[in-house]
């Protein structure tokens, strides 16, 4: 038995990536996702978690803490002990700018960050609806918007900022925003024709739009998307060609007080584990997704990008509740 026990604990070691055995952690790690389950970032931590368990031979929890649009369990990350235990997650554009939206006193120089995908926005409506084309669909918007519900997963999340940004870019653009406690909620709602339109991630409406519950009218970027099970998802430049936004980053971090030993592990793992997962690039694939893993520097000018471009949006609506200059978020280069 000893013998056996032995040959466990060598497994793990050698599993590990040379230079990332300073950190052994001995109990569990909770990654706390500030949604309700089944959204995008429930998703690909779940497939994170998995590998993470692999490399380091402890088991990693998903906790779902949902609410005021991801900041309360991000602040239950903020409140807990410094200790490599507890780990938040998400949008790297949401929690950088939190203090511009007024959810949160954190911002993006508080955490480690560690990026697995970049996610894009889908324009989608109910199947019973009589939008066709995204046109149609900014033109009813601009009609009659007040009355026209589109659900998002709250304040800062996707679906929000890209509304947001497509009202900027088409004025006279109104919409009925009704929010819900994650990106799965929201599409569902939309699904049931209780909202009648989203713009949340692909990734959350893959399955709705492969069972044609959900139209999608146009993918929030430069290039068509081609969704397994579905085929191509046209462009928002068919009709805004001028469109340019930052790419979404999601993973999880931890915050910049967590012991050393803890991140240069973790900077380890993910640059071999995560980098070359198989299951999280099949995982992005199937979800319409870009794989695209990052760490330390890189990571955080990544996720920077999206920070400024949400921030200085919310600015220049009059929505937010402070300049982001005024927190080091400068004014995104033209």
């Amino acid at each position: 038995m000893t013998r056996m026990l032995l040959a466990a604990a060598a497994a793990v070691v050698l599993a590990l990536p040379a230079g990332a055995q300073n950190w052994k952690p001995t109990k569990p790690v909770n990654i706390i996702v500030p949604w309700a389950a089944g959204g995008s970032t429930d998703q690909v931590i779940r497939v994170v978690a998995g590998e993470l368990e692999d490399a380091l031979g402890q088991k990693f929890v998903v906790v779902n803490q949902p609410g005021a649009s991801g900041s309360i369990g991000t602040k239950s990350v903020l409140e807990a002990p410094k200790d490599g235990y507890t780990w938040a997650s998400g949008a790297a554009g949401d929690v950088g700018s939190y203090r511009v939206t007024g959810l949160l006193d954190t911002g993006m120089a508080d955490w480690h960050f560690y990026l697995a995908i970049a996610n894009v926005s889908v324009v989608g409506v109910g199947a019973a609806t009589p939008y066709k084309d995204f046109k149609e669909f900014v033109d009813l918007l601009k009609a009659r918007g007040d009355g026209i519900p589109v659900a998002t997963a709250g304040i800062s999340s996707a679906a929000h900022n890209a509304m947001e940004l497509l009202v900027k870019l088409n004025p006279g653009m109104k919409y009925k925003h009704v929010t819900y406690d994650g990106g799965n909620p929201a599409v569902i709602a939309v699904a049931s024709g209780e909202a009648h339109a989203t713009a949340q991630l692909a990734s959350e409406q893959a399955e709705m739009i492969r069972a044609k519950r959900v139209r999608p009218l146009a993918v929030l970027a430069g290039k068509p998307l081609t969704l397994d099970g579905y085929g191509d998802i046209p462009p928002v430049t068919n009709w805004l060609p001028n469109f340019v936004s930052a790419a979404n980053y999601f993973g999880m971090w931890a915050h910049k007080d967590t012991p050393k030993e803890v991140i240069e592990t973790m900077n380890q793992v993910w640059s071999s584990k995560i980098a070359n997962s198989a299951k999280l690039r099949a995982y992005a694939t199937a979800r319409g997704a870009a794989f695209d893993p990052s760490s330390g520097a890189e990571a955080h000018k990544r996720g920077f990008a999206m920070v400024q471009e949400i921030s200085w949006n919310y600015f220049d609506a009059g929505k937010a509740k402070l300049d982001p200059s005024t927190v080091g978020i400068p004014r995104p280069a033209k």
